[in-house]
Order: C-alpha cells, then structure tokens, then sequence
C-alpha cells in the first residue's frame, strides 16, 4: 500500500502511544483512560461527547457538561498536552451579533473546526426542537451566535475543515423528536454560513449489526491523499438499549456526498468499564481528532457512557487500509446524493 498522507498541519505536540504489541484493532486505546472523570467542576456532574483543537502552545477544547440540574451545556476548557484539562467554571457566555446575551435554553455535543482563522463551534440546541446551533470565536473569549442551519429536527452537525470549491460543507444527520430507528448523514453547503441548500445523501445506516439502526457524523472530516477520512458513529439495539460503536468512511475530496470506502466492521466499540458503565451505558461517540501532517499520527476523542472522555489512538496508513480492506460501501453510498 502506498504511503497515505495527511493534508494539513504539523502538530509535534500531539498526544500519542505507540501501539500495544499484538493489538490488531485499528484503534488502541490510552491506557490512562478515562482522562476526564465524574464531577469535574462544581455544578457539573459529567463531561463527555467533546471536541479538542490546537491553540497557540497548547489545546483548547469546547466540552459538554451536563449540569447538576441534569441540563447540559458548554464549557470552555484549556491544556497543554491534551490530555489534562482544566475548565472554566461558567458555561460559555454566547453573544448575539450587537454583543448582547444569548444562550441557547440548553447546549450539547459541541463539534469545534477552524477554518481560514476563525474558530466555530456546532451544537445541538433547541429550537422550538433539537436543531443545530453555531457560533464563531477568534480569541475564545469572545463567542458570537450565527444563524441556526436548519430547523428542527437535526443533530450531529459536523463542518469541514475548508470550504470545498468556495463553499463551507457541513455534514447533519435529520431525525425526529426523539431518538428513532431513522438516522442517515447528509451534506449541505452554504456561501455565508447563513443559507444552507443543495442538499446532498451521503450514506444510511448499514446492514452491519454495530450500525443498523441509525449512524450520524464524528469528528470534523480529516483532508487525506485518499480522501477526507471520516470518523462517525454507529447504532444498534439490543434487549438492554442502544450501543454506540465508532466507524470510518473514506469521502470523495471534491464531492464529499460520495463514499468511496466504508468500513463493515466497527474501529472502535465498548469494551471497557469507563465504556460499558455510566449515565448511558454501552457508548462509544466520537467527537474530535488531532493529527500530525508529518508522521500521520491521529488521536480520537470520544465520549465514553454519556459519562468520561476516552482517548485513542491510530495513524493514516493503519486506519485508511483498514476502511479499504474491510470496504462494505453500497451503490447508494458511492452515488452523488442526488434524487
């Protein structure tokens, strides 16, 4: 196989393991997981399901918390290794566009993407509904509120990590008001981050156990010389609930509603105690990653039971021929979208 290359960044500082001797799984796990625990601030019982990005000589990340009155928000939270964190014990005070407060009645699953040097943050809100909300920072001390993207009922919205042919794309899943067997990953793109069209399928749930339910979108997609390498997440029930297990998929770099590999086995699924037990048991959810362009190291972030943060690890050859080897994309994955 021939070399896979990030296309980005270098980050010498990006946490990493090598991996375990005799571990053939395509992700391997910190051995100090979880690295957030229960009550990690006063007011908040757990943080999980957060995003990570660089920041100056460190890292910062935006975090959900879900408070002790049991609503969930945003915190802010900053580290110099990506692994220790330390938070602000106030939710993260969003603006409307004049400067004035404007918090959303509950903030959860926030996705963080840089792109052309602002940073912007995506979550699930409510909007008369759980819809998308998002907002922009270029010095996480200021956070002003764009547009919502879309009405209810949508979640798990994901942007890339540069506009694609002058556009910003931004991956969504639809659903309804609750948590439904329906669940597929959409593209939408958008000019001016305001009005949002040319809707676009990129893929369904699959006929494999781990996500024959519904899948949504992970971590911001990773721009590769194979293709922007998406991290999601996958749902199957069983007679105890849902289990969330972690999947991969390979996307056309020009036309991203296309699928060119998708792996039918899972990268990563609960296994461990921090997985397996918490508020939601049995969940693994990717939230973010950070790569080093220069050797193709990657480090997932996922939120682990509703409950921790788990930390994982891999490089660009090992996931990226994994996807392929164990391709399972249908003709409706590998088609534009369009119908």
């Amino acid at each position: 196989m021939n070399r896979v290359r990030i296309i980005g960044k270098a980050l010498a500082n990006l946490p990493w393991q090598e991996r375990p001797k005799n571990c053939l799984a395509p992700l391997w796990r910190y051995t100090e997981n979880p690295i957030i625990h229960r009550n990690p601030l006063p007011g908040v019982a757990r943080i999980f399901n957060s995003a990570v990005l660089p920041y100056r000589d460190g890292f910062v990340g935006v975090f959900r918390g879900e408070q002790t009155n049991g609503v969930p928000y945003i915190y802010l939270g900053r580290s110099a290794d990506g692994v220790h964190w330390n938070f602000e014990g106030e939710k993260i005070p969003f603006v409307d566009e004049s400067g004035a407060p404007f918090m959303p009645p509950y903030a959860y699953d926030p996705r963080l993407v840089e792109i052309e040097g602002t940073y912007y943050i995506i979550w699930c809100q409510d909007a008369y509904g759980a819809t998308l909300g998002m907002a922009r920072t270029r010095d996480f001390q200021t956070f002003t509120r764009i547009e919502n993207p879309f009405v209810p009922f949508n979640r798990n919205g994901v942007l890339f990590p540069r506009k694609i042919n002058g556009k910003y794309m931004l991956l969504s899943r639809p659903s309804d008001s609750g948590h439904t067997p329906f669940g597929d990953i959409f593209l939408s793109e958008s000019r001016d981050l305001e009005y949002w069209g040319h809707h676009r399928h990129v893929m369904g749930k699959g006929s494999q156990w781990w996500q024959n339910i519904k899948i949504g979108g992970g971590a911001a997609p990773i721009e590769t010389s194979e293709g922007w390498l998406l991290i999601y997440h996958g749902v199957t029930g069983t007679c105890n609930g849902f289990v969330y297990s972690i999947g991969g998929a390979i996307l056309d770099i020009d036309n991203p509603s296309r699928v060119l590999y998708r792996s039918g086995d899972f990268l990563l699924t609960p296994e461990e105690w921090y997985e397996e037990r918490g508020f939601v048991p049995n969940v693994c959810f990717p939230c973010a990653t950070l790569q080093d362009a220069d050797t193709g190291r990657i480090a997932v972030y996922y939120g682990a039971a509703d409950t921790y943060v788990g930390l994982a690890f891999t490089d660009v050859n090992t996931i990226v021929q994994f996807i392929k080897e164990h391709d399972a994309a249908e003709a409706g994955d590998r088609e534009e979208g369009r119908r």
